[in-house]
């Protein structure tokens, strides 16, 4: 009997831990679907030059602009250059400097930047960026950029031959510029904060007000459309940054997402996610090409005739229909639905039109959506 009860525990844990492993594992933190409003970043750009490039900077003919801050940067440290004079400069580029500035960024504090050419520079591998200033929105200096850059390619040429690897007009320097302004942030008026939720949805947004009330007590959130959630939030600094970490640490098991397929019509490439479904349709899937074909024909005159040689052409049109099987398509889960569509024989282009045919003939169970 002994062994017995000890198996049955040893079933009954078995099947505890793996419930609690099961939920863990769908549970998200609260930190993974919204974002408190108010702490975000802010992008910042700046206009610089990178110099010490070999020889494949700008070409200041097609890009005077390059000559025009080349000129004002000398005149600024001290030299004036005589009035009429041509330069003829290789090794550097006019470039754009982007970054983002984090939330609660302080001065002194390093962030990366990223570098793209915006004149006509063959590349900017083992360029050096000179002092840059970044701009905000608002036209005030947030960060000076400057450093060495790091390009993930290379090129080569010889002789007329040339050879590429990966895109050489743009790099990125890490830690390439340090702040020099904060931006204050606010954190809601008086003990109130808001939560944003990154998609729009009741279901969530309810679990979320459930799961913050559960913890803390009710009326500590209270949700105010699809997207926000009111929260109060203790006085304190250090108590109300104690209570934002334990809240964003809270998890919730997010309800399943809206049927959604993707189509990129540029690439063929079809996304769908797990609840797309499809209702009973028949699909006859067949190619149709038309080859249009045109030869020279040389018509010459006859023998001591006075006409002429005279060229003409000649068109040959050729139509071929592959052969489509009426097919029926019915899946309740994504892997039937793939299933189901492989078995046609549809490559990724031919998915586009027949989804979008199944979309207006409603069986497909999903929001159809073209990027």
């Amino acid at each position: 009997m002994l062994p017995t009860v000890q198996t049955r525990i040893c079933r009954v844990l078995a099947m505890v831990l793996l419930g609690i492993f099961t939920t863990a594992a769908q549970a998200e933190r609260i930190k993974d679907l919204a974002s408190i409003s108010g702490v975000r970043a802010n992008q910042l750009v700046g206009y610089g030059l990178v110099v010490g490039l070999d020889g494949t900077g700008d070409q200041t003919n097609q890009a005077p602009f390059t000559i025009q801050t080349l000129t004002s940067m000398l005149m600024q440290l001290g030299i004036n250059l005589p009035p009429g004079t041509n330069l003829r400069l290789r090794n550097v580029a006019a470039v754009m400097v982007t970054a983002s500035l984090p939330p609660f960024a302080q001065p002194g504090q390093v962030i990366d930047v990223t570098v793209s050419s915006v004149g006509n520079a063959r590349s900017l591998r083992n360029g050096t960026l000179l002092m840059t200033p970044l701009k905000g929105a608002d036209g005030q200096v947030y960060g000076m950029a400057q450093g060495s850059l790091l390009v993930g390619g290379f090129g080569a040429a010889a002789s007329g031959s040339q050879v590429q690897v990966n895109h050489l007009n743009a790099g990125r320097i890490t830690g390439g510029a340090t702040v020099e302004r904060a931006v204050p942030v606010a954190l809601g008026e008086g003990n109130i904060i808001r939560l944003e939720l990154s998609n729009a949805d009741f279901s969530n947004t309810k679990r979320i007000v459930d799961a913050i009330n559960g913890r803390f007590g009710a009326g500590t959130a209270a949700a105010l459309d699809a997207r926000a959630v009111q929260i109060n939030t203790p006085e304190g600094g250090d108590q109300r940054v104690a209570f934002i970490a334990e809240m964003e640490s809270l998890n919730i098991s997010p309800a399943p997402p809206h049927a959604k397929v993707i189509l990129n019509s540029r690439t063929g490439s079809v996304v769908m996610n797990q609840a797309a479904t499809v209702d009973a349709c028949a699909i006859a899937h067949g190619n149709l090409s038309v080859v249009i074909s045109t030869e020279p024909v040389i018509s010459q005159p006859g023998p001591f005739s006075s006409g002429q040689t005279v060229q003409a052409q000649r068109s040959t049109i050729e139509i071929q229909q592959e052969s489509g099987m009426l097919t029926m398509v019915e899946g309740a889960s994504l892997a039937e639905v793939v299933k189901a569509l492989n078995a046609i024989g549809a490559t990724p282009q031919d998915l586009l039109a027949i989804l979008q045919a199944m979309k207006a003939a409603g069986s497909l169970r999903a929001d159809l959506e073209i990027i």
